[in-house]
């Protein structure tokens, strides 16, 4: 950790009735991966799941200026009828309506994700989840449904350290990328082939009926949090798909092919201009490009793990 942070501190130091009381005051700061973020909540249910899920996140400590200050708050609304729902806030604003009442996790969660896809573009920001063995990273680029959050998961508890399992976050001009780990969430059944695939995993609580389904959130793992700070260039760009009854593929694809499907998986490339352009040229000409398809995520992490044992 930098040492402009307090090493020596966690969220998990902080014992569950000083969490929450700071939850609902001042605030808790807390470092992630680049990013420092001051999280307030007046939320009913959200202290127990945070203080458990963001434990090994380091605290940080004195005066500085924040990358934005979020906040998820209980809020009643009379019309039509008395409802109770959530409001998510970023420095005292709100990006979007009120969401329903009992998903304050998951609305923060969002929210936190929304907060970096818009302010940070110093950073070619790529939907992609980011893991790294053997000082190499791998970007699984991939669009919703395809089984990118559970591919991480199953990698991140399989001897990679993760990245981040939304965000693939290359300084431009370099194949560097720049570590943000965080909550992984699951949805619908991709909850329990977490739980038999990765017992020891820490999942918080299920969220029903949410926009995306049913939730529930994965902690990444302790080392991947306590070395945020160590970069690593990408290798491998690998287009995972979960297929039903798919038997395992996984080809070497062109490069023009890698590129073409990169940029459409980039948040923010055409805002970059020539710069997005040439980061995303040079980190498809620095990488081996893979189509996979999967089923069986045993079989899938094995063969990213052969891929991974292959000499540089």
């Amino acid at each position: 950790m930098s040492a402009a942070r307090d090493a020596a501190r966690r969220v998990g130091d902080l014992s569950p009735a000083e969490f929450d009381s700071r939850l609902t005051g001042p605030g808790v700061a807390i470092g992630i991966g680049p990013f420092d973020f001051r999280v307030r909540a007046r939320a009913r249910g959200l202290a127990t799941p945070l203080h458990a899920l963001y434990r090994d996140y380091p605290l940080l400590a004195g005066e500085r200026v924040l990358h934005g200050h979020v906040e998820v708050r209980d809020v009643v609304r009379f019309l039509p009828r008395p409802r109770r729902r959530v409001r998510f806030l970023v420095d005292g604003r709100a990006p979007h309506e009120d969401m329903p009442a009992g998903q304050a996790l998951p609305v923060l969660e969002w929210g936190i994700n929304l907060v970096v896809a818009l302010r940070f573009h110093c950073f070619l920001m790529l939907h992609a989840a980011v893991l790294e063995r053997g000082c190499r990273a791998l970007l699984l680029p991939a669009w919703p449904g395809h089984g990118k959050t559970t591919l991480c998961a199953a990698l991140a508890h399989r001897g990679w350290r993760l990245f981040s399992d939304e965000f693939g976050l290359v300084r431009p001009g370099t194949r560097e990328l720049v570590p943000i780990p965080r909550p992984m969430p699951l949805k619908n059944a991709s909850i329990e082939v977490i739980r038999r695939f990765a017992p020891e995993a820490y999942l918080g609580p299920v969220i029903p009926n949410t926009r995306k389904g049913t939730i529930a959130h994965v902690r990444p793992p302790e080392g991947s949090i306590a070395r945020a700070d160590e970069t690593a260039p990408a290798a491998w760009l690998v287009y995972p798909r979960w297929e039903a009854g798919a038997a395992l593929m996984l080809e070497e694809i062109p490069k023009s092919e890698g590129f073409l499907q990169l940029v459409t998986n980039a948040f923010n490339y055409e805002m970059l201009g020539e710069a997005g352009f040439t980061t995303a040229r040079d980190l498809v000409d620095g990488t081996r490009c893979f189509r996979l398809v999967y089923s069986d995520l045993d079989e899938a992490v094995a063969a990213l793990g052969a891929l991974a044992d292959e000499p540089a």
